[in-house]
């Protein structure tokens, strides 16, 4: 684990705010795209497609891809391609050892 790309990844607002929007998926996005329902369910559980991400945030979705790359890197998310799209999800284990990182260090 590189705590300091966590904390950098973190560090950016809207990086943040995608962390905190996929916390809860089903509240944050209510109306993502029917077409791999089932896909996501069975395979990728949690899983957002970066348009529907690019919407939330409302910034271009190049610039929201830059940003789920990062947190990718970071650790913070997993992804998978399901035909032309691209699914990311928080990465739990890797979150909680982190934090559990942070409270015995810091």
């Amino acid at each position: 684990m590189d705590t300091l790309m966590i904390l950098k990844a973190l560090s950016n607002e809207t990086r943040y705010t995608i962390m905190e929007l996929l916390k809860d998926v089903e509240t944050n996005f209510p109306a993502a795209p029917e077409m791999h329902k089932e896909l996501i369910e069975r395979d990728f559980r949690g899983g957002v497609c970066v348009g529907s991400i690019q919407e939330k945030v409302g910034l271009a979705q190049s610039v929201v891809s830059g940003y789920l790359n990062t947190l990718q890197r970071a650790g913070l998310l997993e992804s998978k391609r399901i035909g032309q799209w691209t699914y990311y999800r928080r990465n739990e284990k890797q979150i909680q050892a982190f934090t559990s990182m942070l409270k015995h260090t810091l």
